[in-house]
């Protein structure tokens, strides 16, 4: 305890004191709030001096106080995107949580640089840095700062800033950009490095251009130098996490949770069976892949040999499709709440899950293990012999699933193959499950869901975190069976909803549009296959064209020209029905450990049927259109991080396999500049550039998708088969291009060859000036046509 001539007061006091106050302040207003005078001000200055040294609070610039952790008045923040209420929320620009504690949360209130209040503004896309003034808005909560930021300047745009590595150069260090789209790299000079070195992944913003300087030799010679400053260092390129590390940052997805969101999750506990259907003795099994650690879903069918069971309504099978209850966890406007819909979903690398909630929970209390209570939002289902859903029921449960069961060891049993695991399951879980499955998948083949056939391959990690391999996944009834369970309990769900007119978050799946549809005609045509003419408005008439191809050997070629004439699945408030599962109302409800519209769902359930606490509230059900749009995004904004994580996983495997290696491959895309190449056994995409197929010109055939040569009629058609070696590969973008071998006899499909005859060309008409001399301007523009389409003679 410290004390001055007119006030007794602690160290505590004065913290007190400055955690209450909206913003730092300075001595003077200290003082003069502990009326101190004098010469007690000399005893003040030291007691700051002591709890600033013991990191208690913050002297911030202007000689302005402030509690550890807290804010100056005016400082440099970044826009993080909105949360689930609609307000633009940032971070601090530069902030050290090991040293400073969990970041503060900014709310933009006002853009004096747009003279807009910040929910109305047009544009703050994530990471848009800006000056800002701001004021403290939560008080005595040291775990949890929150911040009003009224925007005083925009200081740069997403656009300005990169991602990258850094690299020794000759001169110096330069920035390799990891995105494939990056045309050059940039300079950087030491004083711009931040502590940064060669090797390490980066984020840096690119510097205003400095008068023209430019290269005087070797890579980039002549172009204008453009350089970067580091302002972040995210890791090692060596290190065996940085593919994926890369293609989070690069959609701004954050892999940890902050320290009050993991808080939330302390103390919770499975609840028991009081307010709950207690199902514990029925056999409910998960089914999963072999390396699945959180099991979200439990099934169970059993047959109806009588009428006994007053919801049957005449059904031939009672199915239970229990799913996690992550509602009675993760609370409307909880700090757990935000995060999810901050996320939206899980994302799925290679080598590991980012989730959308903490693993406690995910891998954990809504992770349904055997042998253990498990709190659920269970459904019954009551289906006829015709697959027809009969009647359902929800209720809020307590589980214990009976075992946890593979893919593999599931189709084992039933092939009469089972091991001392699942013999004992055969007669009461796994016979009755297939029974109810074929009945389900017969009314699928019926009703006309869009049946498309697409290899799935799984990128094998080593215990090092390194690509090992590619291998298809197989697809087995096992799968289907539960695809099928799902299916129907999301359609119940959708239907559950409309019933009581309760809010929904649908998934649609629109109609293919007529230009895409055309286009897919007139392209499968090509293989001798014909597609139904005039409107398309149910799946079915497209499973009509696939069943054509099923021994046709460019089947996978029409299969993922009639995926690519469909749109993409969304999630909406309104219903519109699902176009590629022909179903008129269709939910997501099944995964809410990964997917918010799932959790979104469970609670308009809950409350909808007086199902217990932790139903939609009202500010949640005003916000339902913003979550559709929301999750719709970063749904596509994962898939885009998952897919360039598995390129730069293949860049990687490619560079360590021995050089010079043929590899065999079909061409799946084809365009003006070159083709891009599928490897048959890994599934690696590269591109051949146009000018590595010989000396001719290529002409580029939008139609057939094919390439053309122009005096030699060589066809490089989508669906050839080619052997190529690697050119090069690169793990930071994860680009590869090949080189075809043999090019000169090009690459069409056997029995569907394109008929193309050579052409003589035409020696182009060379005006001559006065005095008979040739033009040079005409000569040079010859030269550079040729190059276009193949090697040059210099080359």
């Amino acid at each position: 305890m410290l004390l001055c001539m007119t006030r007794t007061f602690t160290k505590a006091d004065l913290i007190s004191f400055l955690k209450e106050q909206p913003n730092p302040v300075r001595k003077k207003a200290i003082a003069d709030a502990f009326s101190i005078r004098g010469d007690e001000r000399v005893l003040l200055k030291k007691i700051l001096r002591e709890l600033e040294a013991g990191g208690h609070i913050i002297k911030h610039p202007g000689g302005r106080f402030g509690p550890a952790s807290s804010l100056p008045d005016v400082v440099v923040i970044e826009i993080t995107g909105q949360d689930e209420a609609g307000d633009v929320v940032a971070i601090p620009a530069q902030w050290d949580e090991h040293e400073n504690g969990p970041r503060p949360s900014i709310i933009v209130t006002e853009d004096q640089s747009t003279g807009k209040a910040g929910d109305q503004s047009p544009s703050y896309p994530a990471g848009l840095r800006a000056l800002a003034r701001v004021h403290r808005t939560t008080q005595g909560d040291e775990d949890a700062q929150c911040y009003e930021a009224t925007i005083l300047r925009r200081l740069d745009n997403v656009q300005s800033r990169l991602m990258g590595v850094v690299q020794k150069a000759r001169f110096g260090y330069t920035l390799k950009p990891v995105s494939k789209k990056a045309k050059f790299d940039f300079d950087v000079v030491d004083r711009d490095l931040n502590g940064a070195k060669a090797g390490d992944i980066v984020i840096a913003e690119i510097q205003p251009q400095q008068g023209r300087e430019r290269r005087a030799g070797g890579h980039g010679a002549g172009r204008i130098r453009k350089k970067a400053r580091v302002i972040e260092t995210l890791g090692r390129q060596d290190d065996p996490q940085a593919i994926s590390r890369i293609s989070l940052h690069e959609e701004g997805l954050r892999e940890e949770f902050t320290a009050p969101v993991l808080q939330e999750t302390a103390g919770m506990k499975v609840p028991g069976p009081k307010g709950r259907e207690d199902l514990r003795h029925v056999p409910l099994v998960t089914i999963d892949g072999e390396d699945s650690r959180d099991f979200d879903d439990a099934v169970f069918a059993r047959k109806l040999d009588d009428q006994s069971d007053p919801n049957s309504k005449g059904a031939a099978y009672h199915l239970i499709v229990a799913i996690a209850d992550v509602a009675h966890y993760v609370r409307p406007g909880s700090k757990l709440d935000i995060e999810a819909w901050t996320r939206g979903n899980s994302t799925y690398f290679p080598d590991k899950v980012v989730p959308m909630l903490p693993e406690t929970l995910s891998n954990d209390l809504c992770s349904l293990r055997p042998g253990e209570d498990r709190a659920s939002l269970a459904v019954h289902l009551w289906i006829g012999a015709d697959g027809a859903l009969k009647n359902y029921k929800f209720s809020r449960a307590l589980i214990r699933s009976k075992a946890r069961l593979t893919y593999n060891q599931v189709q084992d049993a039933r092939n009469g193959q089972a091991d001392s695991y699942t013999a004992p399951l055969i007669a009461e879980v796994i016979s009755p499950l297939y029974e109810a499955y074929h009945i389900l998948k017969k009314a699928r083949d019926t009703r006309g869901a869009l049946d498309l056939d697409l290899p799935e391959r799984q990128i094998m990690i080593d215990s090092s975190g390194r690509m090992t391999g590619v291998q298809l996944r197989e697809r087995l009834d096992a799968h289907m069976l539960i695809e099928e369970f799902m299916v129907l309990a999301n359609v119940a769900a959708a239907t559950a909803l409309e019933a009581r007119q309760a809010p929904c978050i649908y998934r649609i799946h629109e109609q293919p549009s007529a230009d895409k549809l055309s286009s897919a005609q007139n392209f499968i045509a090509g293989f001798g296959v014909e597609m139904k003419r005039g409107k398309i408005s149910r799946a079915g008439q497209l499973n009509a064209l696939l069943k054509q191809v099923v021994d046709h050997p460019c089947k996978d070629i029409v299969h993922e020209a009639v995926l690519r004439s469909q749109s993409a699945a969304i999630y909406a408030p309104e219903n519109i029905g699902h176009f590629g599962l022909d179903l008129e109302k269709y939910a997501h409800f099944t995964s809410p450990i990964r997917r918010y519209s799932d959790l979104v769902v469970h609670r308009s359930l809950i409350r909808a049927y007086g199902l217990g606490p932790g139903g939609l509230d009202e500010d949640e059900e005003h916000r339902i259109a913003q979550t559709c749009h929301h999750i719709s995004e970063t749904e596509r904004a994962s898939m885009v991080a998952e897919r360039n994580a598995v390129d730069r996983f293949a860049a990687s495997y490619l560079v360590h396999q021995p050089p010079g290696q043929i590899y065999t491959g079909k061409i799946k895309s084809v365009t003006g500049f070159g083709l891009f190449v599928r490897l048959d056994e890994t599934g690696v995409d590269g591109l051949v550039p146009v000018r590595t197929l010989g000396g001719d010109y290529f002409i580029y055939d939008e139609e057939h998708s094919a390439l053309i040569g122009e005096r030699t009629a060589v066809v490089f058609r989508l669906g050839g088969e080619v052997q190529v070696k690697l050119a090069e590969a690169d793990p930071i973008t994860g680009s590869a291009t090949f080189e075809i071998l043999n090019p000169e006899n090009g690459a069409d499909i056997h029995g569907f060859e394109l008929e193309v005859k050579p052409k003589k060309r035409r020696r182009p008409q060379r005006p001559f000036r006065k005095g008979g001399h040739k033009s040079s301007g005409n000569k040079n523009r010859h030269k550079k046509t040729r190059q276009r389409g193949g090697k040059s003679s210099g080359s």
